[in-house]
This record gives C-alpha cells, structure tokens and sequence, in this order.
C-alpha cells in the first residue's frame, strides 16, 4: 500500500509551538475526547462565567491538571463579591495544585459585584502571591474595547505590567481575538513603543460555524468587514460552513519581526470547539493539515 508523506511543516507551524486552549466549565468532556491531540503540559484556560459556579469551574480546573495540561484558571475582577471570595477560590486551586498561573479579567459587568473595579484592583491586592501564584496573564485589546476608552487601555495594560515587576510575578499578556492581523501587529509595535516586554499570546479563533464566530466578533467589538472577512477566509454573503485561522496565522508568522514585535505566541478561543480546535493545531504543527478552498465572493 502507498505511504502518503505529511506535508512539510509550514514555518508557521513554529508560531503554534506552546500554544494555549481556552475552554468553559462545562467543556470536560470535549477536553478528555481531544486531549490525544493535545501537547504534554499545553496551558489550558478555563473562563469565570456568570452563568458557572465555582464548583463547576473547580472541577474542570481539576481535570485539566488530571490530564496531564497545565491549568489557568481565570479570575473575573468584577464578578468577584467579597475579599473573602477571592481568598476561598484561590485556596481552593491551590488545594488543587492549580494555582500557578491564572488570568486576570476585568469581567463583563458594567458594575462590579464586589471590591474589585478591575484587573489591577486583584493584582494589587497581595492575594495572588499568599496563595501560591508565580505568572498572571492579563488582557490585550489590538483592537479597542466596545465599553472602555483607548487611553484606559493604554494606562491598565501599562499599570498592570509595572505591578506584575513590582510584586515580582511573572506575567503575560493574551489578546482579544480577531481576523486582521495588521490591528495586532500594529498594536504589538505600540506596546513594545511603551516599554511593555511582557510575551504576548495573539488570540485566534479556533475552527468554528461563520455564523457563530461573527456573533462573537459583534459581541466583543471586533472588525468584520467585507475585506477583513476575505482576508480572513470567509465571505460575509456566504454564512454557511465553518472558517479556520490558516490564512490569519500563515500571514501573522510571514510578518512577525521579534525585534518589533517581541515574544509571541498562540491562544485560541475555541467557542465550544475544543475536539475541532486541538485537531486543527495538531494538523497544522505537523504540516497534514490541507487548508479550506477560498470562499466564492458574491
């Protein structure tokens, strides 16, 4: 029987080396079907949702770490009701061996819940450190934020990085995904501009229904116009099918200068998608992944 040869693996395929998955608390299942797929070690986030409780966030944490993945639990500043609220999550990850690495949001709620305005309120509370954490990613927006000003940014993700030196925490930065990386890479030169050093992971959609990723870009302000839509690699006139990031990450690694741009990496926002998500960095790592036709345009 013939033996078909892989593909050589695309230069890009380098981009996706350490990459990290974002996944919910109801998303276990999908994670133990996909985790063959899945890299040793490989960051794992799991979102702070309203619609979640802690033990459900608590147990996918636990079968992360179970699976032999690195877990990021995430912390929702403004979901947060009480000091003490805090305290008892992070005890409880660090009872889980799980309080290592976390993320921390400001969160979804125009009013905070609790004590906590935002990202930095939590890393400045001293909280992080007393219960185990050594790197705390924060939040990146290449293209703004539908409900917070452009110098706001500017000043938190300044801030945050300067407190992160300050406490001595290792620290990284995941950003808000989208499907132009000319915003990103833009973005990127700005931040080095400002003397953030911090590694950067670009957030990528993971293969997902067009339809389902244009109600998430809406929800979180992200472009998709006619052009961007293209160069991405779907059609805003043809919303049946799924898109995948080939194009965006080929083009992001073909234009990715260190010395402009500095330390970058992948995360990918799966939407539901884990098993889809895995499958596909696993293909493209390896160069067996064969990339979607071009979408017709009408």
């Amino acid at each position: 029987m013939d033996v078909v040869a892989p593909l050589p693996r695309p230069a890009a395929g380098d981009l996706l080396d350490g990459f990290s998955l974002e996944m919910t608390g109801k998303d276990v299942a999908a994670l133990e079907a996909a985790r063959p797929a899945i890299p040793d070690g490989t960051r794992v986030n799991v979102t702070f949702l309203g619609t979640e409780d802690t033990e459900l966030r608590l147990a996918a944490v636990r079968a992360v770490r179970r699976l032999g993945l690195v877990p990021v639990p995430h912390l929702s500043a403004r979901r947060l009701r009480s000091r003490a609220e805090l305290e008892a999550y992070l005890s409880a990850l660090r009872d889980a061996d799980a309080a290592d690495h976390v993320f921390v949001v400001g969160g979804d709620p125009t009013v905070p819940l609790g004590p906590y305005d935002d990202a930095l309120a939590v890393l400045r509370s001293g909280l992080l450190q007393e219960y185990g954490v050594r790197h705390v990613g924060v939040s990146g927006y290449p293209e703004g934020h539908p409900a917070i000003s452009e110098p706001a940014l500017w000043s938190a993700i300044e801030d945050k990085a300067a407190v992160l030196r300050e406490e001595g925490l290792a620290g990284s930065v995941i950003t808000q995904f989208g499907f132009d990386t000319e915003p990103v890479l833009a973005w990127l030169e700005a931040v080095r501009a400002r003397g953030v050093d911090l590694p950067v992971r670009v957030g990528v959609p993971g293969p997902a229904g067009i339809r389902r990723l244009l109600r998430y870009a809406a929800r979180f302000g992200v472009g998709t116009s006619a052009g961007i839509a293209k160069k991405y690699g779907f059609s805003l006139t043809n919303l049946m099918g799924t898109a995948g990031p080939d194009r965006f990450v080929h083009t992001l690694a073909e234009r990715h200068d260190p010395g402009r741009h500095g330390e970058l990496g992948l995360h990918f926002y799966t939407f539901g998608g884990v098993g889809a998500t895995s499958d596909w960095a696993a293909a493209f790592r390896t160069g067996t992944h064969v990339p979607a036709p071009a979408p017709a345009t009408a």
